[in-house]
């Protein structure tokens, strides 16, 4: 009986700009950049310790065209520590890696097997009696089902496919190679090994279609832990699938309700525990997190006319429970929960919220308002300011909340 185990990664995204990411903060996203290839060198660590019997990478292992050639030199110092372990590695590219977008290259050592990207094609470990079905993308933009037009099986031979696709479409990511499920179970293959898609994840089984996920999250929308998949293979079949993590910083996004939290105090000690319990899986690593409050509250006006002395007070509560946590955002998904104001008082005699109410539909203050957000569009950043206040009635109705707010004393 024969026994082995390989590694399929993807989606390395080496010499990712982390542009969004810098522009709030450049010395997060430079040590963002260099987790990414922090990780890779510990999955190399990894399948050398394992002594796995090849790799596969399906695809994306660059971000785009290098400016120079350190990043490939990088890949190359790594892939040949897997050499002198007599690891062979294969590979295909992906959107964005793709032949036409990397225009430079450094020579890989020998163990290194790249696939064409015309058309599919087999390579053999005889040992094993393992055959690899592979095509990587000749361009950027691939349309076509690539999948279709892959070679047989060899008979008798544990095959495996290596396919960088939106297999029956990712509301998260692009459409490239597209492909079904049922496609690649009646290939006959007995794994794929997928790229393109950020989330490990397990579409079918006998056969095996895998997605590795990526090494390292990159935004607030790649969260949690992140890295490949270990595959022990038993007498030509798959005996199970381990996740092997090797994320080197971490991205959380903390969601907590504020509906029945009575004022900021009580607000402050819900997200203290909500933090406790979030990065208390991250100890080690570097994290980055966003918070949401969301619900309805009559706290909502002053919370987001605070919202600069809350974002701190965060920040502060995160740096008590772990050692290297950054707040990306503090964000607001709450609403008003009006309380009845005491007969007699002060507030019941003028509410702010009361006369303010419908002020965001007068036209004169539409005209204004939208004169302002012109003019911050025009000195915000070249591409962040297209995006920029898109819905500008919401930013109508929360300039209302602030003022109210504001008018009852809640601004710091």
């Amino acid at each position: 009986m024969t026994h082995f185990t390989f590694l399929h990664a993807a989606d390395l995204h080496l010499g990712s700009p982390l542009t969004g990411l810098a522009m709030k903060d450049e010395v997060v996203a430079r040590r963002f950049a260099t987790a990414s290839r922090e990780a890779f060198s510990e999955l190399v660590t990894h399948a050398i310790a394992e002594k796995v019997a090849f790799v596969v990478f399906s695809g994306d292992i660059y971000d785009g065209d290098w400016k120079d050639t350190a990043i490939g030199l990088f890949f190359n110092r790594e892939v040949s520590r897997l050499a002198r372990a007599d690891i062979p590695v294969f590979l295909i590219r992906g959107n964005h890696d793709a032949e036409s977008e990397i225009t430079k290259a450094v020579t890989l050592p020998d163990n290194v097997v790249e696939f064409p990207t015309r058309k599919a094609e087999t390579h053999r470990l005889d040992t094993l009696k393992v055959a690899l079905h592979g095509r990587g993308f000749a361009d950027r933009s691939a349309a076509e089902n690539f999948a279709i037009a892959y070679p047989p099986p060899v008979k008798g031979w544990f095959n495996i496919g290596m396919l960088h696709t939106s297999c029956e479409g990712n509301a998260a990511h692009a459409v490239y190679a597209p492909c079904t499920v049922a496609e690649l179970a009646g290939r006959g293959y007995d794994y794929w090994a997928l790229g393109h898609v950020h989330e490990q994840a397990v579409l079918h089984r006998d056969p095996w279609i895998v997605y590795s996920g990526n090494l390292q999250g990159r935004s607030v929308r790649e969260c949690g832990p992140k890295g490949a998949v270990l595959v022990d293979v038993a007498d030509s079949r798959v005996a199970g699938l381990r996740p092997l993590i090797v994320d080197r910083a971490r991205w959380l996004h903390v969601t907590i309700p504020v509906a029945d939290i009575p004022d900021e105090a009580g607000l402050l000690r819900a997200i203290r525990e909500a933090l406790q319990a979030s990065l208390s899986g991250t100890a080690g690593r570097m994290t980055a997190f966003r918070v949401t409050l969301n619900g309805a509250t009559p706290l909502n006006g002053v919370l987001r006319a605070r919202h600069s002395v809350l974002r701190d007070e965060v920040q502060a509560l995160a740096n008590h429970v772990h050692e290297d946590a950054w707040l990306e955002a503090l964000k607001f998904d709450t609403t008003d929960l009006a309380l009845a104001p005491a007969v007699g008082s002060e507030a019941s005699a003028i509410d702010p919220s009361t006369l303010l109410v419908g002020l965001e539909r007068d036209d004169e203050v539409r005209l204004r308002a939208a004169e302002l957000i012109a003019l911050v569009r025009a000195k915000l950043p070249a591409g962040i300011g297209e995006g920029a206040f898109n819905d500008f009635d919401v930013v109508l109705g929360e300039a209302r909340v602030l003022a109210s707010a504001r008018a009852l004393g809640g601004a710091a």
